[in-house]
């Protein structure tokens, strides 16, 4: 029996490929290992100069873990910088972000010839979504279903086009029919995901974003449907009618921002104004009065002057985020953004990192706390790693609250009903009401 071992960097994507790659490995009889394993698949990441990196270290890390072993790289670095991956001594196999599925195939000849082989194409030039099936996850409780690929928008500061490609949607037929299997495997929870979620359908005729969230609607047994990532310019008036409409759709979007100063979206190629984006949450928030939102904020992009940093730290503290990833900006080599010359000093950049993450800690103590003593529902995920016998599980609230609460075991991945006793960050503690019932509908705050 051969095994496989994986090691994944980046994104949420790259957790879902893995696990998509893992099926075909599973189908071509290949068992999981954690230890030594025959073959290792290592899916990189090029979001950064510095993912670029870690990807190289992960690289030789498994080939000094087996020397003997089948190294195959894939992922993002792999398909930007494939000559690079090559020269590395060790590495056999090279596939991009596309062709997954000739892995296998890939290794069977690299054992019989011991040729390296580069199988990255141009992705340019893919028009057509690679379907990659996930029936089940290996964590058992929130599911991700992929419902898009590539990106058509060339921010500045971004070489994700060129690692992924132009966008291309899955089918509505395959999105639908892997949302039925999830929800047939267990899963109460499905979270959309994508390089460019929202933008979904764009390359489609007549069926968009809103037309696949009214169908996944329809699918029973469903209880959740999160968004992971919406760009304020795909909030269109049709979503918002549908997120209306729906009893689904939970009540956290995650909006990346990246500046709140107009003069630094326009550097960086974004698609809308802080106005605009303003008035796309209060739309939302019309819907939901306790709507979460989280966002994605840049600092430090070249030419950001301190007036500039300021209109971000007062837009992102006007608009009450319920949580801010924080980024320092990063050059990425490839990028019109890292060609600027007027790069910001890094000492600055530490300093207003700094500044906004003290405040996206503020903001989330404070979204929170207007929970206390409110019953919520949340979905148990794991036990409590810092204390695994002390009876308490973590998960999420439809809010994307982190909730510790004393359950069981067979909790794990149903919605149960919580009181919040203790709000705070990073988590909120809870006590235990009830598990819902599979005919119940969720809702989504009870005051």
């Amino acid at each position: 029996m051969s095994t496989v071992a994986f090691h994944t960097l980046g994104c949420k994507v790259n957790h879902y490929e893995t696990e998509a790659i893992w099926q075909l490995f599973h189908k071509a009889g290949y068992e999981q290992s954690e230890s030594q394993a025959d073959v290792y698949v290592i899916n990189t990441c090029t979001v950064t100069n510095t993912g670029d990196k870690k990807s190289r270290q992960a690289i030789r890390r498994c080939i000094r873990q087996n020397p003997d072993a089948v190294i195959c790289v894939t992922g993002c670095y792999a398909q930007t910088s494939p000559a690079e991956v090559m020269d590395i001594p060790g590495v056999d196999i090279v596939v991009g972000t596309q062709d997954r599925s000739k892995m296998i195939g890939y290794i069977e000849d690299f054992k019989r010839s011991r040729e390296p082989i580069n199988g990255v194409s141009n992705i340019m030039k893919t028009r057509v979504y690679e379907e990659l099936d996930v029936p089940a996850f290996t964590d058992r409780t929130r599911a991700s279903l992929k419902i898009q690929e590539g990106c058509n928008n060339f921010c500045t500061f971004c070489i994700i086009p060129w690692a992924r490609g132009l966008l291309r949607s899955r089918q509505p037929e395959d999105v639908l029919a892997q949302a039925r299997q999830l929800v047939s495997a267990g899963y109460k929870e499905i979270v959309l995901t994508g390089i460019h979620t929202a933008g979904y359908g764009e390359d489609f005729k007549d069926y968009n974003f809103a037309a696949l969230l009214r169908e996944l609607e329809q699918v029973e047994g469903l209880k959740r449907l999160r968004i992971s990532s919406i760009e304020a310019s795909q909030i269109t008036d049709e979503v918002v009618d549908v997120v209306r409409n729906s009893d689904t759709i939970v009540n956290h979007f995650h909006i990346p921002l990246q500046a709140g100063s107009d003069t630094v979206l326009k550097r960086m190629r974004r698609k809308y104004t802080t106005a605009y984006y303003k008035e796309r949450v209060q739309r939302l928030q019309d819907i939901f009065p306790d709507l979460a939102i989280t966002t994605d904020v840049i600092v430090g992009f070249p030419g950001e002057t301190e007036e500039e940093f300021r209109e971000t730290y007062n837009f992102v503290r006007d608009l009450q985020f319920s949580e801010i990833h924080v980024f320092p900006y990063s050059k990425r080599t490839g990028t019109p953004a890292a060609r600027r010359e007027d790069q910001v000093d890094d000492d600055v950049k530490k300093q207003r990192v700094q500044q906004l993450i003290s405040l996206s800690d503020q903001l989330a103590k404070d979204y929170a706390s207007k929970h206390e003593g409110e019953v919520l529902e949340m979905i148990p995920e794991e036990a409590d790693k810092e204390d695994p016998d002390n009876g308490m599980y973590i998960g999420y609230t439809s809010n994307y609250l982190k909730v510790k609460v004393p359950a069981a075991a067979d909790m794990v991945g149903k919605i149960i009903r919580v009181k919040m006793t203790k709000a705070g960050y990073p988590y909120n503690e809870a006590e235990f009401i009830r598990v819902l019932d599979d005919a119940e509908k969720p809702q989504y705050v009870q005051a």
